[in-house]
């Protein structure tokens, strides 16, 4: 990192769909209400065109800080499928130096930078990187986000394996409500802490006005100040 005060946070996801962008928005709504100078970051996005410009994550998470740029994902795709194979189909490629490079000299002047993955964990920016290169180079820490139904607890585990493995540490665990609960939700946080061994597991409800949102987050920024103490 050439910027030592600031602080990187990947917010990443167990899968595509899970609330990665709304957990992103709200926690950029909070902490820029709080005082904080945040900068909220979509590395690469897919299945942009023209006519969604304004209601792409990038543009979101640019609205919810109040931010001057970016206003965009940094890296924008026609084709929504994982980002290198989006890439491919417009015959680009994605240098991940040059990537990091743009998101240090965003985050300048930034307290704190989220940087939100696309899709999961995993999903392959490029055909030799994913976003954990983008985390590890930053020196950034993950916030996980999954959604409260059957199939979470092993989707989390996944991701937090990989995330061990790699050597990214950890913020915590978010569990978004689903549209639906099944017999799974309102258990799944305390069984991801149990096998995780994490005590920063959360279930959030999701609503739309991102300033009731922010309000639901207030543990998670607990977290996130802790981590800068």
């Amino acid at each position: 990192m050439t910027n030592s005060s600031m602080q990187p946070l990947l917010i990443t996801g167990t899968d595509r769909g899970v609330g990665k962008t709304w957990v992103a928005r709200a926690l950029g709504r909070s902490l820029t209400a709080a005082g904080r100078r945040v900068v909220a970051i979509k590395p690469v996005d897919t299945g942009c065109s023209d006519a969604t410009a304004l209601l792409e994550d990038g543009a979101l998470l640019a609205a919810a800080t109040g931010q001057a740029e970016p206003r965009a994902a940094l890296h924008r795709f026609a084709a929504l499928m994982a980002p290198a194979l989006a890439a491919e189909a417009e015959g680009e490629a994605i240098d991940l130096d040059a990537l990091i490079l743009r998101i240090e000299a965003l985050g300048e002047s930034a307290d704190l930078v989220l940087l939100e993955g696309p899709g999961g964990l995993l999903s392959p920016m490029t055909w030799e990187w994913t976003v954990v290169d983008v985390a590890r180079a930053l020196g950034a820490s993950a916030l996980v986000v999954g959604v409260d139904r059957l199939g979470v607890i092993n989707h989390a585990q996944l991701t937090l394996s990989a995330l061990e493995l790699a050597g990214v540490a950890v913020t915590g665990v978010v569990l978004t409500a689903p549209e639906t609960p099944d017999a799974s939700t309102g258990t799944n946080a305390a069984a991801i802490a149990r096998l995780g061994g994490l005590t920063q597991v959360a279930t959030v409800p999701r609503m739309a006005d991102p300033d009731a949102a922010a309000a639901q987050l207030a543990e998670v920024v607990g977290w996130i100040d802790a981590r800068e103490g």
